[in-house]
């Protein structure tokens, strides 16, 4: 799987500012031409920026503070590639120092921007670099204590830097299971006295559940994934919403990746001669399948589930909209089709795993994401996503002519984009045929 319904779910994310295009060179020339200030504008930024980093020196916490928000902003608002070139190792080290001494605000705010600075620089080595130089001063500092905002940016930084970083799926596996450790230690050795509150438990699965998004192959054990799957099923009975939402888009990945069907397919092989060490046991996939059942039927009630106690009304549309599109894919097989407005662009999602990454960084992009999906050649690459701006720089510079040619259904464009889509939809669709034809002959 690459990093990358029947109802349709449609969000919008529209931008009041048309300046958050990318232009090409040539545009970007004549604009300094008919506005002089532009370069004026820009070193204002950089000395801004500059500004900011030397504060993360000083030592009153709350200088670093204003500093680090200011870095955020400044990240959200335009992506900072010059400034990044320049100052990548100074920046990335002093974020890492203030998440070792920093108050628990202090800490949140770097993680941020670690996050920030791992989805500016892209794949590569930089990336990796974050991802290697982090992860033991982000496992340290989720041990140091237990505020609920320190823990869930730590997690959420984790997870970016490793969704960017993580090339290799041991080090991916290794962060996945930093992150769960946190609400569940009986898959690693470092025992939690305190009971994780809601909003850490939540950050904890959705941030675990991303990264599974990622993984083609996953390598944990039979009886880890009935642990997995029986405590989320448990989650879907918690009072908190929040946990609830986390928990279903968990496990709709599970389900998608067909990893119970894998199971099914690799116990039949045992009984029929071809045994291997660590094989799924029949028995084992019976539970696997009593699991499915039971969660089937959670799901189907909380699609259904009337108001509940002091929750707002926009979460319970949103359970019951994620609840309603669990069920027709647990029944049916077919996965909610999204679309995002952003800018004047369309960005479409057909699968679970695409659909709950593109929520998950605009959850920790916040107020940057339309600027980050309209010029970051990253989350281009991530969701197949092609602004209008790669062809021509701003729509307002392209002739009427163009623009009719531009928005055509025989464009281009818009040719790869249904030709994606429809091999989308192929491949889940083959997906499931084989998962109800394994069914069958297991029923049979």
């Amino acid at each position: 799987m690459g990093r990358k319904s029947q109802r349709k779910s449609v969000a919008m994310f529209d931008s009041d500012d048309d300046t958050s295009s990318v232009s090409s060179s040539s545009t970007m020339q004549s604009e300094r031409v008919l506005n002089p200030g532009m370069d004026e504008v820009q070193v204002h930024k950089d000395s801004m920026l500059d500004q900011s980093l030397d504060a993360l020196y000083e030592k009153r916490s709350s200088t670093r503070e204003e500093a680090l928000a200011s870095i955020i902003e400044a990240f959200n608002s335009d992506l900072q590639h010059e400034f990044v070139e320049k100052k990548f190792a100074t920046l990335l080290h002093q974020c890492l120092h203030c998440t070792k001494k920093g108050s628990s605000k202090e800490t949140s705010l770097a993680s941020h921007v670690i996050g920030l600075l791992a989805l500016t620089v892209g794949l590569g080595d930089q990336a990796q670099e974050i991802l290697e130089e982090s992860l033991t001063p982000l496992s340290q500092a989720l041990k140091s204590g237990r505020d609920a905002l320190k823990i869930t940016s730590i997690l959420e930084c984790l997870a970016v830097i490793t969704f960017v970083g993580g090339t290799d799926p041991d080090q991916t596996e290794k962060s996945m299971q930093i992150i769960w450790q946190m609400i569940h230690p009986k898959l690693g050795s470092n025992v939690i006295a305190t009971k994780p509150s809601p909003a850490v438990i939540t950050a904890v699965v959705s941030s675990w559940a991303f990264l599974l998004t990622t993984v083609d192959q996953w390598t944990l054990s039979p009886k880890i994934w009935l642990e997995v799957v029986t405590y989320l099923s448990s989650l879907l009975e918690k009072d908190d919403r929040s946990v609830r939402i986390a928990a279903g888009e968990a496990l709709a990945v599970i389900f998608e990746l067909g990893d119970i069907e894998k199971f099914s397919a690799e116990a039949k092989a045992s009984t029929n001669g071809s045994v291997k060490e660590g094989s799924v046991s029949q028995e084992a996939v019976m539970h696997m399948h009593g699991l499915k059942s039971k969660v089937t039927n959670q799901v189907r009630d909380l699609s259904a589930e009337a108001g509940g106690k002091g929750s707002a009304k926009k979460d319970l549309n949103t359970q019951r909209n994620l609840f309603k599109d669990l069920t027709e894919f647990l029944e049916g097989g077919y996965p909610p089709e999204t679309s995002t407005k952003v800018g004047g662009d369309s960005l479409q999602t057909s699968t679970w795993c695409q659909m709950i990454q593109l929520n998950f960084l605009k959850h920790f992009l916040g107020g940057g994401f339309i600027k980050h999906m309209q010029e970051n050649g990253f989350l281009h690459d991530v969701f197949s996503f092609t602004p209008k701006k790669k062809f021509g720089g701003r729509e307002s510079h392209l002739s009427s002519e163009e623009k009719r040619l531009f928005k055509s259904p025989n464009s281009a464009l818009n040719k790869a984009r249904t030709q994606f889509l429809n091999n989308q939809r192929k491949l889940a669709k083959n997906m499931n045929v084989g998962h109800y034809a394994a069914t069958a002959e297991e029923n049979e």
